[in-house]
């Protein structure tokens, strides 16, 4: 069975740098495990590596697809065995990094598969969504399943859709049934680490991460996809600090409201992120200190790894 070494974190706890460091040093190739970063031209807001850390080191499942198409779980899947699968035939170590935990727990114990797709349903569901705001139906989980909705950010239409389909479909909470599939076997041979800051510390490095994107240009990036002839699928336009920014440049806000809006969001989201990993079974915690050097924080989890034969 493959090797993986899963690293992962909420967002700007500098998962990306570790396993960049790791990899130069133990020879390794990242599979990215971030559900926004597979979308190409979408840099700055997604906080992908530079093109010179690309260039030294092999990074799969990032510029993928098109923005003005969506994506899914399986496909990433998909793409993600492919990679791993190179990786360890080429010898190399391979290196899960990454926060969307759907995908992480997708590489690594396998698809929660539900009831299949109702085209009728779905489409009833985002008609609703449309005429009704997609408020509205966040509320209506909320009443019959609070447990999703308190993990599903009320502007991720896709997964409300899908919650209230499962519901409609099965007349269960998705939630109980994901409950069902959270001890399946492993897939690969896993080795999870899991980097873990202070609200506080985590918070203030979004905050300066924010501040950081909108000076490399996030405005200018966002403008640009919006001009594309295709436009932007709703998964991509729905993505942190790029639905704040599309309601900037339609007159909603402004830049300084939007950047807020960006930071306030990112903090929600780090917080489901911390609740999704809580979920997560045979876990490596390492609690990074404010001030920790990057390269030490690196030997920390090399020493796990190599602990762990």
């Amino acid at each position: 069975m493959i090797r993986v070494y899963f690293i992962l974190g909420c967002t700007a706890v500098g998962k990306g740098a570790v396993g960049r460091i790791i990899a130069r040093r133990l020879g390794g190739q990242i599979v990215s495990a971030d559900s926004m970063k597979v979308y190409r031209r979408m840099d700055i807001g997604t906080g992908k590596p530079g093109q010179a850390d690309r260039a030294d080191i092999t990074h799969h499942c990032i510029d993928i697809v098109e923005p003005s198409e969506s994506f899914s779980v399986a496909r990433y899947l998909d793409f993600a065995d492919k990679a791993v699968a190179e990786t360890a035939a080429a010898g190399d170590v391979v290196l899960a990094v990454g926060g969307t935990a759907l995908y992480i727990k997708a590489l690594s114990e396998g698809l929660f598969e539900g009831p299949g797709a109702d085209a009728e349903l779905r489409a009833n569901l985002k008609r609703r969504a449309d005429a009704e705001g997609l408020s509205a139906l966040h509320e209506e989980l909320s009443r019959i399943d609070p447990e999703a909705a308190a993990r599903i950010h009320h502007n991720d239409e896709k997964r409300i859709v899908r919650a209230l389909e499962v519901y409609s479909l099965t007349g269960k909470p998705i939630s109980r049934l994901q409950k069902q599939w959270d001890k399946p076997a492993r897939r690969y041979d896993c080795l999870i680490i899991g980097l873990r800051r202070s609200r506080e510390d985590t918070n203030k490095r979004i905050n300066a991460r924010v501040k950081r994107m909108v000076e490399q240009g996030l405005r200018d990036e966002v403008a640009a996809l919006l001009a594309e002839p295709a436009g932007l699928s709703r998964q991509a336009a729905q993505a942190l600090g790029y639905a704040e920014m599309i309601d900037h440049l339609a007159g909603k806000c402004t830049l300084d409201e939007a950047v807020e809006r960006i930071k306030i969001n990112t903090r929600q989201f780090a917080k489901r992120q911390r609740t999704w990993f809580r979920r997560f079974r045979d876990i490596r915690r390492i609690d990074v200190a404010e001030d920790a050097a990057v390269e030490d924080i690196a030997e920390k989890v090399m020493r796990e790894m190599s602990n762990d034969h």
